[in-house]
């Protein structure tokens, strides 16, 4: 039954929110395995004033999995309140001022998650990609000229082809309860969301590629929108086909295979990624996922439907 499926959903920021929206109506067996290379707005001012992972996307993956009733509902909006003002509290919103007072108290961070997420009654749980903090850096080629891009906020904006994507530390640690999720999971999703910063460092981190590629789940890749404008007309989506996204994600995990690949459909000529995902062997869904009034996010509802077709159709 497709309501028994194990999930593990990995990615950040609004994406993985929409992801894991989608997951919670057909499921509540999911694992939420977040990017901690956040360094801009709120989470980037705690992480440096705190030795913490950055808040701000397990916040997100926490309210999106909160409990469909009263309590959850207020204690997500809650969650995501952030602060207008003129002083030190401006733009911090209060899930991160939370889960950095959990942290700074000595609570382990995986407990100072399952702590919030008890508050909040989560569909499922969320972890941290890595038990530490993450610094991600980039090599854009700009008309012939290399930019250096440092930060997951420099190298979600800078424009340019991508030559090389690092992460600092280079092996960080990888919790047991994350390679566990991914190894007793049925499915695996990937994305969507920054291509670069959020969904791609899961497969720089040598002890979580390696899990994700030896999983017997099956793995679905959900591509992003309109990839080649993003939301500021520029930075990583401008100049890429989603097939281009797809080889840039086989460049740093040749060996991962996606049982199925999910694109939106309004994005012109697939051709290109048609032919790369059968030479991957790889089924391809394409439909209709955008919201019709902001196009540059997935509808969780449209999703949930991708989903269960998927389940019911494709991987049976």
């Amino acid at each position: 039954m497709i309501s028994d499926l194990k999930v593990a959903a990995l990615g950040g920021g609004h994406g993985l929110a929409a992801t894991l929206k989608a997951l919670r109506a057909i499921t509540s067996n999911i694992t939420a395995i977040v990017t901690v290379a956040d360094n801009g707005g709120s989470s980037g001012r705690l992480r440096e004033e705190f030795p913490i992972v950055p808040p701000g996307d397990l916040r997100m993956a926490l309210a999106a999995l909160c409990a469909d009733d009263d309590w959850g509902r207020n204690w997500a909006q809650i969650m995501q309140y952030r602060f207008t003002s003129n002083g030190p509290l401006d733009g911090h919103a209060m899930g991160n001022l939370l889960l950095a007072a959990l942290w700074d108290r000595d609570e382990d961070v995986v407990a100072g998650l399952d702590q919030v997420g008890a508050l909040l009654k989560v569909v499922g749980r969320v972890l941290p990609m890595t038990a530490e903090p993450l610094s991600i850096d980039a090599s854009f080629n700009n008309n012939g000229r290399t930019i250096e891009a440092h930060g997951q906020v420099a190298v979600a904006t800078t424009k340019g082809r991508l030559e090389s994507l690092r992460l600092s530390p280079a092996n960080p640690e990888v919790r047991e309860e994350v390679t566990a999720a991914i190894s007793e999971a049925d499915w695996i999703t990937m994305g969507p969301g920054s291509w670069f910063s959020s969904v791609l460092p899961h497969l720089l981190v040598p002890t979580l590629r390696d899990a994700i590629t030896a999983s017997s789940a099956k793995k679905i890749l959900l591509l992003n929108l309109d990839t080649d404008k993003g939301e500021s007309g520029g930075g990583e989506f401008a100049g890429y086909s989603p097939r281009e996204h797809c080889e840039i994600l086989f460049q740093y995990a040749p060996d991962l295979h996606f049982d199925v690949v999910v694109a939106d459909s309004n994005q012109g000529d697939m051709g290109g990624l048609r032919e790369l995902l059968a030479a991957k062997g790889s089924a391809f869904y394409e439909g209709d996922l955008r919201e019709p009034t902001a196009h540059f996010h997935h509808n969780e509802q449209k999703l949930t439907s991708a989903f269960t077709h998927i389940a019911r159709k494709i991987l049976v």
